[in-house]
This record gives C-alpha cells, structure tokens and sequence, in this order.
C-alpha cells in the first residue's frame, strides 16, 4: 500500500520522512498518535517522546491516521519513504 501526504512545508515533510522510517534498521519511530488538532497531528515515538507533524489540511491528517494505524499495531511495516519538497511518499507492506 502507498500514500503520498503532503505537509504544510518542506521542513515538516522532512520532519515526518525522518520519524516514519530508519533504512539501517526497517523500521518505524512512531509508536503511538496521541492527539490531532485539524491539521497537526501529535506522535508518540520509541524514545517517549511527543513530536508534532503539521500536515496541510484535515484530509491528509485522517488519511495519515488511518495509514500508519496498523504500521503501529504491527500488522504492517514501512518499506519506504520518498519525500519530494512537501509531500512524504510512504509505502508499507
């Protein structure tokens, strides 16, 4: 499965490539959403801490949420991330 999320600049698209996927070692920081507000979503990562993502809109929150939703549950892994100025490319298997 593949999405293309597009953040509200190109700082925040790195911000998010970074935290979704590590190459060395296959695998995810995120562990958990904690909140989202319109168009911010706040995660929870391997090392207890909070980072906050914005996203451009509402849609591309829900559509990241519901995403990266079984990437946490470990039902699914991140195999890749592209990111093009402020679109993150994700793509899980």
């Amino acid at each position: 499965m593949k999405i293309k999320i597009r953040c509200d600049d190109k700082y925040e698209a790195q911000k998010l490539s970074s935290l979704l996927f590590i190459k060395d070692k296959n695998e995810t920081f995120i562990t958990a959403i904690l909140n989202i507000f319109d168009n911010e979503i706040v995660v929870a990562l391997k090392d207890k801490s909070a980072h906050s993502i914005i996203l451009k809109d509402k849609v591309d929150v829900d559509i990241f949420a519901d995403f990266i939703q079984s990437v946490i549950e470990k039902e699914h892994k991140i195999v890749s991330t592209v990111m093009s100025d402020e679109y993150v490319e994700i793509v899980k298997e």
